[in-house]
């Protein structure tokens, strides 16, 4: 186990924000907090680290990358960003929207690590590299182009053993799989809600 992490504890309650922490506005067309979501997003992408290999650097500089292009929109116009959806409605305004592309990615690579360790959750006798693999086809893939597919296929195949991961984010089994449980539904019930946004016409 890391030596960061308390006893007792779990990697999840090293996290600055969780996703479960990340208020979405029911009443408001399921508005995602925009302050909140970046936050997590980055806490979550540390998990990378924990993996281990420099074949992840691609997907953490990709995911870092797309948080960068929406935190400096919604820095740049903080009245226009305070949800998500509103930010990128107002992005798209102009001439060379950014944010909203970056939203696009950044959602794409948060289902591409909700699918992966859901995977993994749901398929006990499943290694990391079998989970990462599935969800990379279901996600990123189709939008790679053949430079990055083999770029990102090589991190899929460098992830460790899931005993050693698993061991990593804290030495008491059941709490990390109910931690894990909990960020997972949490991550999984907001990419949802952005993904189906994102298909509307008023975000293109």
């Amino acid at each position: 186990m890391s030596a960061s992490i308390p006893a007792g504890s779990t990697w999840f309650d090293t996290m600055k924000r969780s996703f479960t922490d990340v208020p979405v506005d029911a009443a408001n067309e399921n508005g995602i907090a925009t302050t909140e979501f970046l936050e997590a997003a980055e806490s979550l992408v540390s998990l990378f680290d924990i993996l281990g290999s420099a074949a992840f650097s691609p997907v953490k500089s990709d995911l870092n990358g797309n948080i960068k292009k929406v935190r400096e929109r919604q820095l740049a116009a903080p009245a226009e960003s305070e949800t998500l959806q509103v930010l990128v409605v107002n992005d798209l305004k102009n001439k060379k929207p950014i944010a909203a592309g970056g939203l696009l990615w950044l959602v794409r690579g948060l289902d591409f690590t909700a699918q992966s360790l859901r995977h993994n959750i749901d398929n006990s006798a499943s290694e990391l590299s079998e989970s990462f693999r599935s969800a990379y086809g279901n996600t990123l893939k189709p939008h790679h182009s053949f430079v990055i597919k083999p770029i990102f296929s090589a991190a899929m195949s460098a992830t460790p053993y899931r005993k050693d991961f698993y061991g990593k984010l804290g030495d008491d089994n059941e709490k990390v799989a109910a931690a894990l449980e909990r960020e997972v539904a949490a991550l999984e019930e907001r990419v949802n809600i952005l993904k189906s946004f994102q298909a509307l016409q008023e975000a293109k």
